[in-house]
């Protein structure tokens, strides 16, 4: 009777909840719970942790593309690849013994014969001397008048330029370049035709130094990690000279025949080696005690002495006094308070070194003072991918030597030793990239620049 009072929605509602309410009964859910917590409550002394189920075998095998299982889209096995080589085809090692100067292919080869025919010839002129320091004021007005052209600027090796070398002839131009890939490019510089640059490849690795010998020019000796080889032009050859263990930084002729030179090692050790001698094996190997040797350079009057440079330490030896061990410099440039990129003797009567320092300091120092000069303040912070600058003397003057520069707008810059900027090498619209090594001609005004992508700007 009490629900004839209530309201027609009151009344579904109490249906519902009773309806529910008989559901749940129904479900039993409070015994389900109660054997729930029977469980959750059991002692855990004896519980283990369940193994985790092991996957069916099937499901191990991960999905493979058919270009992975090499098949063909219609289920037919695609044909075996050749085997790969153990080094990149694009650069493979150089073998040992005696290399023919031929080029890359059968086409290179045929054009590299006109520019060995040339560099021949020009071996064969009596050469001149630079007949004395010039005049400070024809010297300057000489510089001013060296510039650039876009026919004297060309891709001579693939990679970043890491050592030069100019021949000393006065009726051609030319040019060698190493890189760090071991490649030596050619390029004579009066020849305006593709033709006249050629790569070979006598090394493996980085040719860190190379010079025209200077009593025949028609050898070009370069350098390497672990090879010192002679390109004889005369036989189209690229010989060893000297072979070791111990990676190679630099080398100097000791004598005006080059026929003995003085080898640094990056290790911090220096080798004297021999060319008249049968094998390629040096002579002597010394332990100057340098934790680096990055470059070794022999006095230009007394061939007896020869600098080294590496670390921070730059040291003057006795080569006839080098003995395997416990060797003691004859004298030692202290300042340098950072690694040492270079030093090099003055070329004409040596009374100089020029050093290019890690703490962005060039110095041009007397030979006859021990301590250094406060030199001039120059960016040496090449980083990575450039190659690290070194101060290079004109040989033609005892005072002045050409370095490359970080400065904007790019430029090679010439000192005195004095650490006065003399002038600056500068074309806005053909130079644009640092030139790191560079290298002076020994009787013409005509100085070569070279950048980390393998070109040469000739000046």
């Amino acid at each position: 009777e009490g629900n004839l009072e209530l309201s027609a929605y009151e009344r579904k509602r109490l249906k519902n909840l009773t309806e529910n309410a008989k559901f749940f009964a129904a479900l039993k859910l409070h015994e389900t719970a109660a054997k729930l917590y029977q469980i959750a409550t059991k002692s855990q002394s004896h519980v283990t942790k369940r193994a985790r189920p092991k996957k069916a075998k099937e499901e191990l095998v991960r999905r493979r593309s058919m270009r992975l299982q090499r098949m063909e889209p219609s289920g037919a096995p695609m044909p075996e690849a050749p085997a790969q080589r153990e080094e990149p085809e694009e650069y493979p090692r150089v073998p040992a013994g005696p290399l023919p100067m031929v080029g890359e292919d059968e086409e290179s080869s045929k054009l590299a014969q006109d520019l060995l025919a040339t560099w021949r010839r020009i071996s064969e002129v009596p050469r001149a001397t630079t007949g004395g320091l010039a005049v400070a004021v024809w010297y300057r007005q000489s510089l001013s008048c060296m510039v650039l052209s876009e026919e004297n600027i060309k891709k001579v090796v693939k990679t970043r330029v890491s050592s030069m070398a100019v021949h000393p002839s006065e009726s051609v131009l030319f040019v060698a370049a190493g890189d760090k890939i071991g490649q030596v490019g050619l390029w004579n510089v009066d020849c305006k035709s593709e033709e006249g640059a050629q790569v070979f490849v006598p090394h493996s690795s980085l040719v860190s130094c190379m010079h025209f010998s200077p009593f025949n020019p028609a050898h070009l000796l370069s350098l390497s990690e672990d090879t010192l080889r002679c390109g004889d032009v005369t036989r189209a050859v690229f010989d060893d000279v000297c072979r070791g263990e111990e990676s190679f930084s630099s080398f100097s002729f000791l004598d005006g025949a080059a026929s003995t030179a003085v080898v640094g090692h990056w290790g911090g050790s220096a080798s004297v080696v021999d060319r008249r001698t049968p094998g390629t094996s040096p002579e002597l190997s010394a332990d100057i005690g340098f934790k680096r040797l990055r470059t070794v350079h022999v006095h230009p009057a007394h061939k007896q002495y020869f600098l080294a440079a590496g670390a921070v330490d730059v040291c003057i030896y006795d080569v006839r006094c080098l003995k395997p061990a416990g060797n003691k410099p004859v004298s030692a440039l202290k300042g340098h308070t950072k690694s040492v990129a270079s030093a090099y003797f003055s070329p004409v009567t040596g009374n100089r070194v020029v050093t290019v320092c890690a703490d962005d300091r060039l110095r041009g120092t007397l030979t006859s003072f021990l301590s250094l000069s406060a030199g001039c303040r120059h960016n040496n912070n090449t980083g990575r991918w450039l190659t690290r600058f070194q101060a290079v003397w004109d040989p033609k003057r005892d005072d002045c030597f050409v370095v490359g520069s970080m400065a904007r707008p790019r430029q090679i810059e010439i000192f005195q030793d004095t650490g006065k900027l003399l002038h600056s090498f500068v074309n806005l619209d053909l130079l644009g990239s640092v030139c790191s090594i560079n290298v002076v001609h020994p009787t013409k005004s005509v100085l070569v620049g070279g950048n980390s992508s393998g070109r040469l700007h000739v000046f």
